[in-house]
């Protein structure tokens, strides 16, 4: 995974500490100098972290109960050259482990102890269990046992015993079942668990109450306990048989078997078959069930369905018997089990013809036809997508006619049955208007997917229609709707027409209507509204204030561009001319990234007054720590979190992010009412997203934001610049209250 940068990282484990509440004096660790004064520790425990990210570089194992001073260190002396932060996390949640300690130290190389830091502790006797916490991560867990440090170290084991009821015959055997019953005590540091297993080879389990056994014949219960110091007592057994109750039961069980995975053409299984067999009996009722695999194959105990792997012709037998000692017949179930196909790993190949009048330039007369075709000799072409000029990729069924006046790009991909979906191949062409056929009446340009009014998704396929226009570009005509009944009986003009032409039906017609009346547009205080908070100019650039790492850029065709020469890692560019409560947010961003690599950036919201927090050293941080990051990433892999994440609270994948073309402009929208939160894409909602964890509120000033994940309300914008390889830029930032 690609590592992100230092500032970030540690940003994101404090925000983590924060969301689950780790905010006591000894979240972050304190200095040996800092540390409460008092009598000095009689014990001093020394972990230290270095490059590793799956386990400590040292830990203690053992400790004596009382006061004690722990300390953590992850430093460039403990071997950390990475600047990764660690932390030293014990667990107070799994009742299984003693959780009257809280420590949550945070340390890295680049803080004001360089990375080591201590806190005073009282550890009681038991065994406490520590981790290191970060996003993405849970790792490095170890276990602390503490003895009594009263009485020396306890080095005995505890005393087991094992008593087995119910009732017996003559010969002493369990008629029906038998319960077994086992103890453990410990005089020194106290019984930790106790552990029991059925059989010669059953596997251990933890116990929790008597174990009653039913099934007829001989028996074995193994027992074992081991103490809170460690000591393990040596494994014994409780041995006896148990007998059916007197039954005139003279039927055997009822066997069946089924055989079940994927299938080829002849119904040979692909790798691997399962069988899972079945018995039942309505006299004593079932006591065991075997199987054996192939004619020769030893008889088996049957717990659980077979997995059959080897290829070829396989054979899989069956019985059972029932607590009455009545055996079924053998049965058998025969199948064949065929290597897999080899996995198809190639994408298909795409190619993309252009036709059409041209003129002594090469240029198209009025109008261009794309045909494309995609191959694939493995498991065959899937489907054929195409976006023009950097709009959504759209699915390919007949060649695409472009009459747009100008130049044009037509990106073309295509998907095989196996998932692999090809590299976009992008053709450039002019068209030019010729003297015949004029250019389509269409308001604006829309080829989104679907039907979509206002940001109400209808669903309903957003097909061109007569005209050459699109149904959106047909129901949006730019227009400043005076009154919500005007925009409706525009709609319903549109619909009918469309209607009449038969590129809608009527339950697509309903769909649409209703969307037009959950749009609101039209209704007091729905219509446009926004406010340019950076339109471009040097004079609302000027309004803008950064804070952290790198720099944002003003660029001579009116964007905020990320410096690729200023370091310092993470950093924003922030509107600090007032806070903005429930809005929608507008703007646009590009992928400036450099060869392989993707832009990476986001949009900071509902953030307090970055300066207004002494103890944060690194002002950007608060943006992190106390608002929210809607993500701008669509690499391949590095981050989990994809364009339209709610950073650290709700993920978007890659395919959920409709990643578009490196270099284009995307439209970005973020809508934010109250905990409600909706992302669009280029008019797609690809995220919506509700902060269950609680109320937002105003958390104090020394960064305490609760324990259940609540967020600012209210606070400001802000633009992220994650380093000089992650290049973004943004314009048209426009807001609107609701």
């Amino acid at each position: 995974m690609r590592q992100r940068p230092l500032r970030l990282w540690t940003a994101l484990v404090g925000a983590l500490l924060l969301v689950l509440g780790l905010t006591s004096t000894a979240a972050y660790g304190r200095s040996g100098a800092d540390a409460k004064a008092g009598a000095a520790a009689a014990q001093t425990l020394n972990w230290t972290a270095g490059d590793p990210i799956d386990h400590f570089l040292s830990a203690p194992t053992t400790a004596v109960a009382g006061p004690a001073t722990l300390v953590f260190e992850n430093s460039a002396a403990t071997g950390n050259t990475t600047g990764m932060p660690h932390t030293l996390t014990f667990d107070v949640s799994n009742t299984d482990y003693n959780n009257d300690v809280s420590v949550n130290i945070l340390a890295n190389p680049a803080d004001d102890t360089g990375g080591k830091h201590s806190v005073e502790v009282n550890l009681t006797p038991g065994t406490y269990r520590y981790f290191c916490s970060m996003p993405g991560h849970n790792m490095m867990t170890g276990i602390l046992v503490v003895t009594d440090g009263g009485g020396g170290e306890d080095t005995t084991a505890p005393e087991t015993a094992a008593k087995v009821d119910g009732q017996q015959n003559a010969d002493g055997a369990y008629v029906g079942s038998a319960t077994v019953t086992v103890t453990a005590t410990d005089d020194s540091s106290g019984v930790g668990t106790i552990e029991y297993a059925v059989g010669a080879d059953g596997e251990w389990q933890p116990y929790t109450a008597p174990v009653v056994v039913d099934q007829v014949g001989d028996q074995s219960i193994r027992y074992r306990a081991t103490d809170k110091a460690g000591n393990a007592a040596a494994e014994k057994s409780a041995d006896f048989t148990v007998v059916a109750p007197p039954t005139d039961d003279t039927t055997a069980p009822e066997t069946s078997a089924t055989v079940s995975g994927e299938k080829d053409a002849d119904g040979n299984y692909l790798g691997m078959a399962t069988v899972t067999v079945t018995a039942s009996d309505t006299g004593s009722g079932v006591n065991t069930i075997e199987y054996a695999i192939g004619a020769d194959g030893a008889w088996q105990p049957y717990t659980a369905p077979v997995m059959v792997h080897e290829t070829g012709a396989q054979t899989v037998r069956y019985r059972a018997t029932d607590k009455a000692g009545n055996a079924a017949a053998e049965k058998s179930v025969d199948f064949t089990v065929v290597a897999p196909p080899a996995e198809d790993t190639t994408a298909p190949v795409t190619s993309a013809a252009v036709t059409g009048s041209k003129n002594s330039n090469g240029a198209y007369i009025t109008s261009a036809k794309v045909t494309l075709t995609a191959t694939d000799d493995d498991s065959g072409v899937d489907k054929v997508e195409y976006s023009i000029d950097a709009g959504p990729y759209l699915a390919y069924t007949t060649p695409v006619i472009v009459d747009r006046a100008g130049a044009h790009t037509l990106a073309h991909r295509a998907t095989d049955k196996a998932g692999n979906t090809s590299q976009a191949k992008e053709v450039s062409f002019t068209v030019v208007e010729g003297g015949g056929v004029p250019p389509p009446p269409c308001a604006e340009h829309d080829e989104r997917l679907t039907v979509i009014v206002g940001t109400v998704d209808t669903g309903v396929p957003n097909r061109i229609t007569s005209n050459r226009c699109t149904i959106n570009e047909r129901i949006e005509d730019e227009r400043e709707w005076t009154s919500q009944a005007l925009f409706l009986k525009h709609v319903d003009g549109v619909l009918s027409q469309l209607l009449s032409e038969n590129v809608i039906d009527k339950r697509e017609q309903k769909a649409i209507t209703k969307a037009a009346k959950q749009s609101k547009i039209g209704l007091p205080g729905q219509t446009e509204g926004y406010k340019d908070i950076f339109d471009g100019t040097q004079a609302s650039f000027d309004k803008w204030e950064h804070v952290g790492g790198g720099q944002i850029d003003l660029t001579t065709d009116g964007t905020m561009t990320v410096n690729p020469t200023v370091g310092g890692s993470l950093g924003m560019e922030w509107y600090p001319v007032r806070k903005y409560d429930n809005f929608s947010l507008k703007l646009q961003f590009r992928d400036d990234a450099t060869g392989t690599g993707n832009a990476n950036g986001g949009v900071f919201i509902r953030f307090p007054q970055p300066h207004d927090f002494p103890g944060e050293s690194r002002p950007e941080w608060v943006a992190i720590n106390y608002g929210h990051e809607i993500q701008v990433y669509d690499g391949p892999g590095g981050d989990m979190y994809k364009t339209g994440s709610v950073y650290g609270f709700d993920r978007v994948g890659l395919a959920g992010a409709h990643p578009t073309t490196k270099g284009t402009w995307n439209d970005y929208e973020i809508q934010a009412v109250d905990q409600h939160f909706k992302i669009f894409r280029n008019g797609v909602l690809i995220n919506e997203f509700d902060n269950n964890a609680g109320q937002a509120f105003e958390p104090p000033r020394d960064g305490d934001v609760g324990t259940d994940g609540r967020r600012y309300s209210s606070g400001y914008i802000g633009l992220q610049n994650h380093s000089t390889t992650d290049l973004v830029s943004y314009r048209n930032v426009r807001i609107k209250e609701l």
